[in-house]
């Protein structure tokens, strides 16, 4: 049986999707930036495309800026906050995604910015009286801090942080990657300045994104070289990604109560059923209250250890350790040492969506019962 539980690193394309994009490259293959009908044909579906974003973010079309992934936009959100309104203090936390930590890192290294870390409790929570504590000690920030951790699921309050970034006149940026598509956004009433998305995490394709730029905020381009976005990113539009990600959330945001609903009954019936397979088994983050696409597991140590995931693997079952992004590297995941989760168990990310089935759960559940038998835990 072939079992994928590692929808945090991407998801399945909608055959919708699939649909639409073929449509597209079958019939409609000018340059958006020709003046012809061929190019005029495509613009139109980008500005189409832009639109609908829009709509479902409750923002204007022209604060939709198609990007080549979520990675970029973090990058640009942040990178051009710093170069272009004077900004050289940022918060941040030491559990955000890599595309955040590392772009802060290197701008802190240059000597460009001050950073300082949030402090966070044991299930990844953001300590919000500090975070006024640094707002109130520094001067004009940037606060950067993702809406849904991407490994172990907590979520942010992500308005009362924006209220909060607004009594100190803070910019913020959240990295929504992991939430949009699976929560509502009303853009227009959140105080937030930047957003950012990534198709592939809704069932869209791979390689485009976008940023939403809050109408009051002014920055330059980050990527130079045409006029595309309105001047904000040079390169030829990726039409065909463009159109695929709306339709994607457009399908998202139309079966979101429903699929939310689906999807949180498979994690609650996945964590009933290891409470009652594995003695000693915990969770990290706030599984009961965090992003019901994400259940981060930590198994009681075993002479199994790094080659669980492996044996998954044998069995036909796809998690993961945790980022996608950080596959391949001999270090420990950095969200679960933020959180001083215990470094002798193995920790496992399985993430679900509408395509995952209660019977894939109970082959799960039969394997690892078979790795961790009672006996041995």
């Amino acid at each position: 049986m072939k079992v994928f539980l590692d929808n945090a690193a991407t998801t399945p394309l909608n055959q919708e999707v699939i649909d639409v994009m073929l449509e597209v490259m079958k019939t409609k293959f000018g340059n958006p930036s020709s003046i012809h009908s061929y190019g005029r044909e495509v613009r139109s579906l980008i500005e189409t495309s832009r639109k609908t974003v829009a709509n479902l973010l409750n923002v204007s079309p022209s604060e939709i800026f198609f990007t080549s992934s979520g990675t970029e936009a973090n990058n640009m959100a942040i990178y051009c906050t710093v170069r272009d309104l004077g900004i050289k203090h940022v918060i941040s936390s030491r559990i955000e995604h890599h595309a955040v930590t590392h772009t802060l890192e290197e701008l802190e290294e240059r000597g460009l910015i001050k950073l300082s870390y949030v402090n966070i409790d044991a299930q990844g929570h953001v300590n919000l009286e500090h975070l006024q504590e640094l707002l109130a000690n520094n001067e004009r920030s940037l606060v950067s801090l993702m809406h849904a951790n991407n490994e172990i699921g907590t979520l942010l309050p992500i308005k009362k942080v924006s209220e909060i970034c607004s009594k100190y006149n803070a910019i913020f940026h959240s990295d929504t990657v992991q939430s949009m598509g699976h929560y509502v956004y009303d853009l227009k009433n959140l105080n937030v300045h930047f957003v950012n998305c990534s198709a592939h995490k809704f069932h869209g394709p791979k390689g485009i994104g976008f940023i939403y730029i809050n109408s009051n905020i002014k920055i330059h381009p980050f990527i130079f070289g045409g006029s595309q976005e309105r001047n904000m990113r040079g390169g030829t539009e990726n039409i065909y990604g463009i159109v695929g990600l709306a339709k994607a959330l457009e399908i998202a945001c139309k079966n979101l109560d429903m699929d939310m609903e689906y999807i949180k009954g498979l994690k609650s019936y996945m964590i009933a059923q290891l409470k009652e397979a594995i003695p000693r088994i915990r969770f990290n983050g706030d599984y009961e209250n965090g992003l019901y696409t994400v259940l981060n597991v930590s198994f009681p140590p075993s002479e199994i250890g790094e080659m669980l995931l492996f044996n998954l693997d044998i069995e036909g079952i796809a998690a993961s350790g945790g980022s996608a992004c950080s596959s391949g590297s001999n270090i420990g995941s950095h969200v679960l040492a933020g959180i001083n989760a215990d470094p002798n168990r193995s920790n496992v990310r399985f993430s679900f969506s509408r395509y995952n089935t209660k019977e894939e759960i109970d082959y799960t559940i039969s394997v690892l019962k078979q790795l961790f038998p009672v006996s041995k835990v």
